[in-house]
């Protein structure tokens, strides 16, 4: 099967993450126990209960594909290796945005073919917007029965371009960032949303000089490269899936728009 048609896997797996958000979400703004994993990032039983349904959903309909998922791994650890397709899952991606009670938090299922990104779905729950990759290109509706829009990126504006940069990004850096990539406009936002909103033509940059892991990136990835996007090395070399012998840790990355 040609990447070409497993992009078309995004519908299904754009399904699976509403399924889990309506699961996740009764939990959102809550008094919600918060714990800490080894790495000291938080997770909460909303975390728990979206990974539970999407590795049962990706079990009934993609048996064969292995499935890596950042809950499951924190608890037990991830593979020594992986094959060459495979699933990346974050069942909350911003779970700090979350706790917060901030909307900027994601479900996100990336379909990994040789160490290339090339499906993916990332759902908002706190707003219903989920995107996708179709084979036609990536794909936006603002919940499950409403009318899928096309999503491309939008051409560079500028002097009025917009970076991206996480909440907890200190000012010096951030300003940074804005002259190495030569950004003018910079907001704060948490979670694969990101790459989501550049996607779609509504922010240009999210350059990260940080640690995140496969599963963090994967879905919002694959949306963006199929809107048109880029996702590379800082250095503009392509970005690889599969790393089990760095634990599937990412190195850094820029995502832009056009």
């Amino acid at each position: 099967m040609s990447s070409e048609n497993l992009a078309d896997w995004g519908r299904q797996l754009a399904l699976i993450t509403e399924e889990a958000a309506k699961v996740i979400l009764p939990f959102w703004k809550t008094e919600l126990a918060v714990a800490q994993k080894a790495d000291e990032s938080p997770v909460t039983e909303a975390d728990r209960a979206g990974e539970r349904l999407i590795l049962q959903r990706l079990a009934e309909l993609y048996p064969d594909v292995l499935v890596i998922s950042e809950e499951h791994a924190s608890e037990f650890g991830t593979p020594d290796a992986v094959g060459s397709r495979f699933f990346l899952v974050d069942p909350v991606d911003g779970t700090k945005a979350f706790v917060r009670g901030d909307p900027n938090f994601t479900v996100n299922i990336g379909l990994i073919e040789n160490g290339l990104a090339v499906a993916g779905a990332v759902c908002a729950p706190a707003t219903g917007e989920v995107w996708f990759t179709t084979a036609e290109g990536a794909v936006k509706r603002a919940g499950p029965d409403a009318p899928e829009t096309p999503v491309r990126v939008r051409p560079w504006p500028k002097g009025e371009a917009l970076g991206l940069v996480s909440h907890t990004m200190r000012e010096e850096k951030a300003a940074e960032l804005a002259a190495e990539y030569g950004f003018d406009l910079r907001a704060p936002m948490d979670s694969s949303i990101k790459m989501c909103r550049i996607a779609e033509g509504s922010a240009d940059i999210y350059p990260r000089h940080g640690p995140t892991s496969e599963w963090d990136t994967a879905a919002g990835h694959a949306v963006l490269v199929a809107a048109g996007g880029a996702f590379t090395q800082p250095d503009g070399s392509p970005f690889t899936y599969g790393k089990a012998d760095q634990s599937f840790r990412n190195g850094w990355f820029v995502a832009r728009g056009g």
